[in-house]
């Protein structure tokens, strides 16, 4: 009980940390989110691997490139990348999935071309419940679909969809969560998606038809 007290105290110290990643890591080290050992596995590969993002940087990247698409999607919505404080690298070694899955969440915006709308976050929500990553997340879905048309009941149509879409590119895309994002900037946004398995689905004719 002590410990977890600490836990909390040290999670607020870092609240307003210029890094942005800290807080996010810190509150899922308390809440003590697990993942199987085949997905530890899987993110034996991000181990210690959270490079800096330059979003000024990538924002001067070719037209179509895949980091140019990221930055844009950053800048657009006033988000800044992750970025870890040297004195919590012991969690971030620890807690992989916590880190990796802070650091691609807007990522996933980006390549799979959700906005940042209760529908777009559905839409990711529902691809990372899908590829399996933690029970957390599945639970996190289940009440989001609860949640979510209450609190936006304009997007319930949007939020219907993108859950059924997200769900299906999550069943058939490559496990990304261990994917190293970062060496693919340069690359078009294309192919990045097509190298993991990304393609372009055909909803049925029930969600089609409600956007």
């Amino acid at each position: 009980m002590l410990n977890k007290l600490k836990q909390i105290k040290t999670a607020f110290n870092y609240k307003n940390s210029p890094n942005i990643g800290d807080f996010a890591i810190l509150k899922s080290d308390i809440l003590g989110a697990k993942v199987s050992p085949e997905v530890t596995d899987k993110l034996q590969n991000v181990v210690g691997y959270h490079p800096l993002i330059d979003l000024d940087k990538l924002i001067e990247y070719p037209e179509g490139s895949f980091g140019r698409k990221y930055a844009e999607h950053m800048k657009r919505n006033n988000l800044q990348s992750i970025s870890i404080s040297p004195e919590l690298e012991d969690i971030a070694q620890r807690n992989v999935f916590a880190l990796r899955y802070a650091v691609t969440h807007d990522i996933f915006h980006a390549l799979l071309g959700f906005d940042t709308s209760y529908a777009g976050e559905i839409g990711v929500l529902a691809f990372a419940a899908a590829q399996n990553y933690s029970k957390s997340l599945k639970i996190g879905l289940w009440f989001a679909k609860i949640l979510y048309p209450i609190v936006a009941p304009r997007q319930i149509k949007a939020i219907i969809v993108n859950q059924r879409k997200g769900k299906e590119l999550g069943q058939k895309a490559k496990f990304l969560l261990g994917y190293r994002f970062e060496e693919h900037w340069d690359e078009a946004l294309s192919k990045v998606k097509e190298d993991l398995g990304l393609t372009e689905i055909q909803l049925s004719q029930q969600y089609s038809s409600l956007g």
